[in-house]
């Protein structure tokens, strides 16, 4: 470094002549206005899933399929001890032996597969659920096509679909969005079941009522609660498309409690009764009768889950079912079937 390095200065810059700086005050602005945004609509939602179990080693999955094992090999056993006897003391009788178990092996196989058949067929329509929700959610014309096409397969034998199928054949090359496509495939295909539905829960409500009313025990409540519910969950089911067997009509079963569950219709208040059936009517009933109508709500309930669980596609929340009006029929048993607006 040099000698006569320069030792540091401060510079003060003068501003030019004419030009001040000035500082606004602060004031409140309020004529600023923000375009409106558009309205999306309120998103659809498919009825929720139960929580996904944990797949790991069960101990009681082992001991459930080793019992199943030896009541299989024991039940061949047997049945092969009783046609080599048959056939030793009788050819004839030996055959008709055979012939049995063989016809009994049959059903044994075309049971098994309609139970696989029903619920692949109840997973589909979970499927269908999933990718209408996807369509109307994010208007994904992608979606909206498997949606349909699955719902137009699943209902592809039916006789009642067969006008519906037709109609919205013809709207098959027209340009519209995602959501207008699956609005319009509801329309046809889906809607007019809506009614069916709504009788066929009310006729079961008020059937339940009307039995538990009567019954003497409540062990016989139960069971016939239990099995009137079972019975309308399916009906329910082949209505909007679905074929249940056993095993898939307690699967059903399993995924509208957890529908219930998750949505909290299984709580019931007195305040609930009396905005419907009026204050003051409930003391003046019978406790049998008071029962028999909570059962009936109940099974209302568990109904408008179950379709809920069951329909293809997603309703609009304000053309969902309401409870008000099944228990509204329900108490005054109205011998109208027809939905109330």
């Amino acid at each position: 470094m040099s000698e006569h390095t320069r030792s540091p200065k401060a510079f003060v810059i003068e501003e030019e002549e004419g030009k001040t700086q000035t500082r606004r005050k602060p004031r409140a602005i309020t004529d600023i206005e923000f375009p409106p945004e558009e309205s999306q609509g309120e998103l659809m939602v498919i009825p929720p899933a139960l929580p996904p179990r944990k797949r790991g080693w069960r101990w009681g999955g082992l001991l459930a399929g080793s019992l199943a094992s030896l009541a299989a090999l024991w039940a061949g056993l047997s049945i092969t001890q009783l046609i080599e006897q048959s056939f030793a003391h009788s050819a004839t009788l030996g055959w008709l032996a055979a012939v049995a178990a063989g016809l009994a092996a049959f059903a044994l196989v075309a049971i098994v597969v309609r139970e696989i058949w029903s619920l692949a067929r109840l997973a589909r329509i979970e499927h269908i659920q999933e990718d209408a929700a996807k369509a109307l959610n994010l208007d994904d014309p992608a979606s909206a096509k498997r949606a349909i096409a699955n719902l137009s397969g699943v209902l592809g034998g039916r006789a009642d679909s067969l006008w519906g199928l037709q109609s919205l054949k013809q709207h098959e090359s027209d340009v519209m969005d995602a959501r207008d496509r699956i609005r319009l495939a509801e329309r046809y295909l889906v809607s007019p079941r809506d009614e069916e539905a709504h009788r066929l829960i009310a006729r079961t409500a008020r059937r339940v009522t009307l039995i538990t009313t009567v019954t003497p025990t409540a062990a016989l409540d139960m069971l016939i609660v239990a099995s009137q519910n079972l019975r309308m969950m399916r009906e329910i089911a082949t209505l909007y498309g679905g074929r249940p067997s056993t095993l898939s009509t307690f699967r059903l079963a399993r995924m509208v409690l957890g529908h219930l569950a998750v949505t909290g219709g299984l709580a019931l208040s007195d305040n609930l009764l009396q905005h419907v059936v009026g204050k003051g009517v409930l003391g003046r009933l019978s406790a049998r009768f008071g029962e028999g109508a909570v059962n009936g709500i109940m099974t209302a309930r568990i109904g408008i889950a179950a379709r809920d669980v069951c329909r293809p596609f997603p309703q609009e929340p304000k053309a969902r079912e309401t409870l008000g009006s099944l228990l509204r029929e329900l108490v005054s048993m109205d011998k109208g079937e027809t939905p109330q607006s």
